[in-house]
Parts: structure tokens; C-alpha cells; sequence
């Protein structure tokens, strides 16, 4: 597993090592051991997966402490746009984001740890994404900001249009508008 830092700090992509031939291919998608020593230590507690069509956006989501998730993303067919933006106070990054395009065929992982919060966007027909979390989920913690929001500015690459939210992220709050959680000088693991 080769580990791609990111511009922001933690936030990082991984890529297998692939083993194809004429049957087919080979990875090993997670190693506890390899993962604790090239990314961090972490206890993955729980797997999730989603299948959503062209233009279904999920997100911004977070979790408030003490529910605070990290999270290991990756596609396993089609391609998605995922965001991860930091939103611990006092952070040099504090406000940006990391976009990545995970699909597939490239079969590139994102590690997003606590104190941002992620979204994502089909870009294909079809997508099916799967991430696994550090702490399980609490519907009475969740938080969200809104996928337009002006000050992030964040591009999704497809029409404003084709955009599919459903009920909750239409009334995510603005960015500015959120209390955030989170505070970059203190630990959250």
C-alpha cells in the first residue's frame, strides 16, 4: 500500500497494490497492520456501504463529540467526487478542503479523520461506496453543512442541476453558521 499525503495534514489517500493476470486482479483492500503503521493506529468498529445513482450528493456529514468518526472511504464500482473538509477550530487548514476522485477502476481509499466533515458525489451512472468508521454511528450527534455553501466553494463537477440531496442536506446550515465541535489543540482520539 503506497500512502499519499494530502495538502491537508492527515487527511490521506491510499493506493493498493494491484495483482492482475488473465483471471483477473488482486489487493488486499485494509491491513490493520499496515494501516496503523504507515497512516495510524485505529480500531475500525463499523462497515458501511451505499448505492446511489448520477448526481446523488451525500453530505456534508459529521459526527459532534464525544462521536466523533474517522473514516476509510473507497469506491467499489463507479466513480465518485469525495470531499473532506477540515472544520477544527484553530487548524492552519481550518475551512479548506481535500478533493479526490475515487472509483472503481482506480481503487483509491481516503482516510478522513475526526474533526472534518465529508461528502461526496456521483459522477458515474452508478456508484457503490463503502467506508468503515472508528466510532459507531449516533443519529443524535450527527451534524452537517451545506453542500453550496459560498465560502467553501467547493467545485462537485457536475450541473448544480443534477444535484439529488435528500431532505436532511437540503437544510444543512452554512458553514459560518455551524458551531464547530471541534478544536484543532485538542486531542480527539
Amino acid at each position: 500500500m503506497e500512502t499519499i499525503q494530502t495538502e491537508i495534514n492527515g487527511v490521506v489517500v491510499l493506493k493498493p497494490r494491484v495483482f492482475e493476470d488473465g483471471r483477473g486482479y488482486f489487493f488486499e483492500s485494509y491491513s490493520k497492520r499496515d494501516f496503523d503503521k504507515q497512516v495510524r493506529e485505529i480500531t475500525f468498529v463499523q462497515d458501511n456501504e451505499s448505492r446511489s445513482a448520477y448526481g446523488v450528493l451525500r453530505g456534508l456529514h459529521f459526527q459532534k463529540w464525544p462521536f466523533t468518526q474517522s473514516k476509510l472511504v473507497r469506491v467499489l464500482k463507479g466513480r465518485v467526487l469525495d470531499v473532506a473538509v477540515d472544520i477544527r477550530k484553530g487548524s492552519p487548514t481550518y475551512g479548506k478542503h481535500v478533493v479526490v476522485e475515487l472509483s472503481g477502476e482506480n481503487r483509491l481509499q481516503l482516510f478522513i479523520p475526526r474533526g472534518f466533515a465529508h461528502g461526496f458525489v456521483v459522477l458515474s451512472e452508478e456508484a457503490v461506496f463503502q467506508y468503515k468508521c472508528d466510532e459507531f454511528y449516533h443519529p443524535e450527534s450527527e451534524g452537517g453543512i451545506a453542500w453550496d455553501d459560498p465560502d467553501l466553494a467547493i467545485d462537485w463537477r457536475i450541473p448544480e442541476s443534477d444535484i439529488i440531496l435528500s431532505q436532511k442536506d437540503k437544510v444543512n446550515p452554512i458553514f459560518k453558521d455551524i458551531d464547530s465541535p471541534f478544536d484543532f489543540n485538542v486531542s480527539l482520539y
